[in-house]
């Protein structure tokens, strides 16, 4: 089940608010929305359920061990982050492993290994980061380690960041689990939330993926360079308007639960350096492998040469995180590549030109490290970067041309560029602060305005959606 179908936004959500407004103490609440996101979870596949119960129970014992056995503390936290990354490296990196070892051993004349074809638990890469958090904020003396299954559970599976995030760290959310408001007032802030972020998703990401998707399934060489251009733009829109739509439906979610999360993305295609980019895009991911992987390493603490091999690592794996294909390692890589090259001191240069050069620089470097990203493998990648500066080839630009510039590509595409910036929310906080300071009609006015702008968002929505236009959940590669 995913937030943009008819199944949650018709069915399941209203089903599990309606619950929580009977249930109003915080435990029976907690219970429910544990049990509501198991369901969530099985309604894809009931197997991988218990791989997920059985990540809530080795964090759960290993927190508590972690917390009682003071003199072996450090032995049991190894032994539970172990046990969590074996699971993620089974399901999602075994079959990339066995093939690049027949690629490799067919080289010395070693026959194949065979290994049946492992699916890939939805969501995995979340949750097990989320239990890793938990047991080191536990070892960290950050927080007490949870006597309680069902808060625990509810932390690691709670179905609005369960499959796409943001990642949450867990004594950032320990004391929601015990205390939290269920109010009107959340859950009027919690729609209008939840809604901007299912717009992004089904009027700009899903638009900009049909032209992507169509771009990147051809060759490189039958297109003109051009349309490899505007491939990588689409892209570029798609993947930013999923991930950023995603989050603010799982923050909108969270906040009609009385849950407040984290922002996770801030206008990242403002940024003026790669450094910057990673201020901004997936903050929480960004956060997580700087407290929990950089620091631990030693971080800029060891000395440059060590800093410039930490960075390396932590983008490699960042990377590898995102996918088992090396394109994404290549994508982790660039990014780290480009980090070192401003620390060395293409940062002071970039400093002294234009802003405009500045974000011109980050929006390109960003742009030709998301082919690499969406593409199938590394040749293609190559292929495709190379034609993009040829600025020649291909055939059929007439016809490019026509499927290019419908109105409606340009109108979701036009959206999708402002959507990019402050634009639209500053607009909207000019307009409260306006009416905040006339009379409490104006005031009300706005808050029924946003009723029904809601309520046509989501009717629009929905016959998009029973119409059966494309909806990709990308989510299914990490």
């Amino acid at each position: 089940m995913i937030f943009s179908s008819l199944t949650f936004l018709f069915l399941f959500l209203p089903v599990v608010i309606c619950l929580l407004a009977i249930c109003r103490r915080v435990p029976y609440q907690n219970t429910l929305l544990f049990f509501a996101s198991i369901l969530f979870y099985a309604w894809g596949g009931v197997t991988y359920t218990l791989i997920l119960l059985a990540s809530i129970l080795v964090n759960y014992v290993g927190g508590r061990l972690i917390a009682r056995r003071e003199r072996h503390r450090k032995w049991w936290l190894s032994l539970a982050i172990v046990l969590d990354l074996s699971a993620l490296a089974f399901f999602k990196y075994a079959n990339f492993l066995v093939d690049n070892f027949n690629i490799l051993g067919g080289v010395f004349g070693i026959s194949p290994f065979t290994l049946r074809n492992i699916v890939l638990p939805i969501g995995i890469s979340f949750y097990t980061f989320q239990g890793i958090s938990y047991l080191v904020d536990v070892y960290r003396g950050q927080a007490k380690a949870q006597a309680n299954i069902i808060k625990l559970g509810t932390y690691i599976a709670l179905f609005p960041q369960l499959i796409a995030g943001p990642i949450i760290r867990y004594h950032e959310i320990e004391p929601q689990l015990s205390n939290r408001d269920f109010s009107f007032g959340n859950m009027y802030e919690g729609i209008r939330r939840f809604c901007i972020g299912l717009a992004r998703k089904v009027f700009i990401a899903n638009q900009m993926a049909i032209i992507a998707d169509s771009i990147f399934a051809r060759a490189p060489e039958t297109m003109p360079w051009w349309a490899l251009w505007i491939g990588a733009l689409c892209y570029s829109l798609q993947i930013y308007h999923d991930f950023a739509g995603y989050s603010d439906m799982a923050i909108g979610l969270g906040r009609m639960f009385g849950f407040r999360f984290p922002e996770n993305f801030n206008f990242p295609y403002l940024a003026t350096s790669i450094r910057d980019f990673w201020r901004r895009w997936h903050i929480t991911l960004s956060a997580w492998f700087k407290d929990y992987l950089y620091i631990p390493l030693g971080g800029n603490r060891k000395g440059e040469k060590r800093t410039f091999l930490n960075l390396y690592i932590v983008f490699f794996l960042t990377g590898l995180w995102h996918g088992a294909n090396w394109t994404f390692v290549v994508w982790g890589l660039l990014h780290g590549s480009f980090m070192v090259l401003e620390r060395i001191g293409f940062d002071r240069i970039l400093g002294k030109l234009f802003k405009s050069v500045q974000h011109l620089y980050a929006l390109f470097v960003v742009i030709i490290a998301w082919v690499f990203f969406r593409a199938d493998g590394i040749i293609y990648a190559l292929h495709y970067v190379r034609q993009m500066f040829a600025f020649a080839g291909g055939s059929g630009s007439g016809l490019f041309l026509q499927q290019y510039l419908q109105p409606s590509f340009i109108l979701f595409t036009i959206v999708g560029v402002v959507g990019c910036t402050p634009l639209f929310a500053r607009f909207h906080e000019v307009i409260q602060t306006a009416i905040a300071r006339g009379n409490k009609l104006l005031w009300h006015l706005l808050h029924i305005g946003t009723i029904v702008a809601i309520a046509l968002l989501l009717l629009t929505v929905s016959s998009f959606l029973l119409a059966g236009s494309y909806n990709p959940f990308i989510y299914f590669r990490f």
